[in-house]
């Protein structure tokens, strides 16, 4: 997520988030259909995670994931690293980040403003000290950079990088729901999202090549 205002993520609080929006059992387009195969879904992947946030190693993993998604700051340290290497891909990197800011927008001021969606918690897992975004929780912004930022740093480096350019996105965008400021479905949503963004940006970023 690349431009959320936020609030302190501290102690946990199940009763939802401050955002003040429909309840949180609607699915993210504000109908009751569907949200509870959405309810359940969310559910079961949440269940699945729980060991993770136990396990000392998976919870630092994941929390750093998620601190280093905060305003894109991995994909901007992606970007500024390859620029090290060449002129060339010091000018990509110069691309990479005004991409990446243009996507904020679009999505922290634009896609998010549609959907009032409730967090799962008002302020994050009490296991992991993480900012907590004022804005809605569909779609997920961290998600969404990740793999638009994947998209593009794909199109950069040829195919053979994108395992690991998404892996490192899809480690991001779980991490998210890890920590629980996000339902699974903001995530699945969120990477759609970025995959689409990338996919419409990426013609442009391969002529940079």
């Amino acid at each position: 997520m690349t431009g959320d205002s936020t609030s302190t993520a501290s102690g946990r609080d199940d009763s939802g988030s401050d955002d003040s929006g429909p309840d949180s059992s609607l699915d993210p387009t504000g109908s009751a259909s569907g949200s509870a195969w959405i309810e359940r879904f969310d559910s079961r992947v949440d269940a699945i995670l729980e060991p993770w946030r136990d396990s000392p190693v998976a919870a630092r993993l994941f929390a750093s994931a998620s601190h280093l998604g905060d305003f894109s700051l991995l994909w901007h340290l992606a970007g500024a690293a390859r620029g090290t290497t060449s002129d060339r891909r010091a000018t990509q990197a110069v691309a990479l980040s005004a991409l990446l800011g243009a996507e904020s927008l679009v999505v922290n001021q634009g896609i998010k403003r549609l959907f009032r969606r409730e967090r799962p918690t008002q302020s994050g897992d009490e296991r992991f000290a993480v900012r907590t975004p004022s804005t809605s929780s569909f779609p997920s912004g961290h998600a969404s950079s990740a793999f638009f930022a994947a998209t593009l740093l794909t199109a950069l480096d040829g195919r053979k990088s994108a395992p690991w350019w998404f892996g490192l996105a899809s480690v991001v965008a779980t991490s998210r729901v890890v920590v629980r400021i996000h339902h699974a479905s903001d995530v699945l949503g969120g990477a759609v999202v970025g995959l689409g963004l990338g996919l419409l940006a990426r013609p442009w970023i391969r002529r940079m090549r």
